[in-house]
């Protein structure tokens, strides 16, 4: 029986295979512990997947069970009836599918159906499984520089970035799941994959608040959770968004008025490592406002975190109230119950009407 009631941990990490072993159950049990992300490699079917999340959760129940699950070629779940979701940036064509005619409202109506569409299928088919949480949408603009954001924005146009996030926001919610906009305050315009490399924005700050932070601006109270970019933004800060007290406290908390839960990216991606060693990074992290730190693939890291980290009490009872906002508030259906579900069917059948889904 665990001991743990609802008081997670600023660490969210991953697991090595299908199934938890000594060592995964060791660092879930660990206090600073307050979160389990997952990836491809985790997932083989629902039955497998489903009963690692109930592992994970009979371990620790305060623990959120998140997943990178956005569509098109962030998503981890894809067979074993997972609908395979689009790409955000074709709900954005569909909203311009039609600018040129008369009948402009009328498509971005329809993109906006289908957003919503997209949101409640991820949400439920995930939590079907005992997934608590992903992390999307993607508030990024699609500048035409960044590979690695690319087709998963849904426009280069802030204003169809915020009514197809809202609106997917919105499935995501009828679907009992929180939301989590990225990469603030923007990762459209710099060419770097931060995965890989350390990206560098030379824009002025008013040039990114009056563009790529608008959605978030706009957004306001139904964005649950943040991401911040490993980029540099040096006219604002020399730190990377995810360790600047600049963006995360005096623009995204004071100046925007977010009062949700801050994730830092992943701790073990090139773009962090301008902030040193693992522990060095995620005490920046938690410290410019961060409420939770990832640490993804390096197993020994995630260790080292474990070991060496420091939080002040404080911190971590203001966190940890924040995190437990984002676990699920609603009844989950089983895989077959949801496919009864008249809502569930609704969804599928606008998606396939608009052939968004086959």
């Amino acid at each position: 029986m665990s001991v743990f009631t609802m008081n997670p941990g600023p660490v969210t990490l991953d697991v090595v295979g299908q199934e938890l072993n000594a060592e995964d159950r060791r660092r879930i049990l660990h206090p600073l512990t307050g979160g389990v992300i997952l990836f491809g490699r985790n997932f083989v079917n629902r039955q497998q997947l489903t009963k690692l999340t109930s592992e994970i959760k009979k371990l620790r129940p305060d623990a959120l069970i998140s997943i990178d699950h956005e569509g098109g070629r962030v998503q981890r779940c894809k067979t074993d009836g997972f609908t395979h979701l689009p790409a955000m940036r074709k709900l954005g064509e569909l909203w311009g599918a039609q600018s040129k005619s008369s009948h402009t409202a009328e498509s971005a109506v329809l993109a906006m159906a289908a957003a919503t569409a997209c949101g409640y299928v991820l949400a439920a088919e995930l939590r079907a499984c005992g997934v608590d949480f992903s992390f999307t949408p993607v508030l990024d603009l699609d500048f035409g520089r960044s590979g690695v954001i690319g087709d998963r924005s849904f426009s280069r146009d802030p204003q169809i970035v915020f009514a197809l996030a809202k609106s997917l926001n919105e499935g995501l919610r009828l679907g009992g799941m929180a939301n989590c906009g990225k990469h603030f305050p923007g990762h459209g315009w710099a060419e770097a994959d931060s995965h890989v490399a350390i990206p560098v924005d030379e824009r002025s700050l008013p040039e990114i608040l009056n563009d790529d932070a608008k959605p978030y601006e706009w957004l306001d109270l139904s964005l649950a959770a943040v991401m911040p970019a490993h980029v540099i933004y040096p006219k604002v800060d020399k730190h990377p968004a995810g360790f600047s007290k600049i963006w995360l406290h005096s623009i995204l908390r004071q100046e925007l008025g977010f009062e949700g839960v801050i994730f830092s990216d992943d701790l073990s991606m090139e773009g962090a490592s301008v902030a040193g060693s693992v522990v060095h990074g995620a005490e920046m992290a938690l410290d410019a406002g961060c409420d939770a730190v990832l640490i993804c693939n390096r197993p020994d890291l995630a260790d080292q975190l474990l070991a060496k980290l420091k939080v002040k009490k404080a911190k971590q009872s203001e966190s940890a109230t924040r995190l437990n906002r984002l676990m699920p508030k609603t009844t989950t259906l089983s895989w077959d119950e949801l496919q009864k579900e008249a809502e569930y069917q609704h969804a599928k059948g606008l998606l396939k009407q608009m052939k968004l889904i086959v």
